[in-house]
């Protein structure tokens, strides 16, 4: 038969001392992990200082051609910048949330506004306002959405009917053939004007 456990039951000290000791374990973790994020969102700060480099180069650009160079290159520096900060979102387990085509789910979403579709089901979300993000299986930030509610489509505004007037000659407009169109000259009997009346002349008499 076994004897009586000579240690004894953890006393309260005992309890309280092995809390305090998981405590600071996950203060370290935490750190660390605080650590790790900020070093890895570090290149994305060089990039970005980078974009603003090129940004000025736009602004300086002397040619047509430089500043299509200068806006090509500034492009490509916004999207790498975009894609590094989703890449390091995903290596923490925040991904954006696929709201567009699904019925709006409060839980995680807000509905900012509505619009009228002829198709879609009545709460469909149609596009994002803004985006939402998870954290693992929970909710980061609600994404702000438009959903459908029945109708018909907007219709676009009408393009005004060209009212009676001087045409393209008269206006200065372009031609469809891409040339300048020449005014047509009118006559003064064409534009209904008064005629002037002429100044009568003065005749000189003969010296006799």
């Amino acid at each position: 038969m076994n004897g009586p456990d000579p240690a004894g039951p953890p006393s309260e000290l005992d309890k309280l001392r092995r809390r305090v000791e998981a405590l600071s374990r996950k203060r370290d973790e935490a750190e660390a992990q605080l650590h790790a994020l900020l070093s890895s969102l570090l290149p994305l700060d060089d990039l970005l200082a980078d974009t603003r480099r090129r940004t000025g180069a736009l602004h300086e650009a002397r040619s047509a051609r430089e500043a299509t160079a200068a806006a090509v290159a500034l492009s490509e520096q916004i999207d790498a910048a975009h894609l590094m900060l989703r890449s390091e979102f995903a290596r923490h387990d925040v991904r954006p949330m696929e709201v567009v085509g699904r019925a709006a789910d409060p839980a995680e979403m807000h509905v900012v506004g509505t619009q009228a579709h002829p198709s879609a089901p009545d709460g469909t979300v149609l596009r994002e306002r803004v985006t939402g993000f998870r954290l693992g299986p929970s909710t980061l930030r609600p994404a702000q959405v438009v959903i459908a509610v029945p109708g018909p489509a907007p219709e676009s505004d009408p393009v005004p009917a060209a009212e009676d007037g001087p045409g393209p000659a008269a206006s200065g407009e372009s031609s469809t053939d891409g040339r300048r169109a020449q005014p047509r000259r009118t006559t003064r009997s064409q534009r209904k004007l008064p005629r002037k009346p002429s100044a009568g002349r003065k005749h000189r008499s003969r010296p006799s």
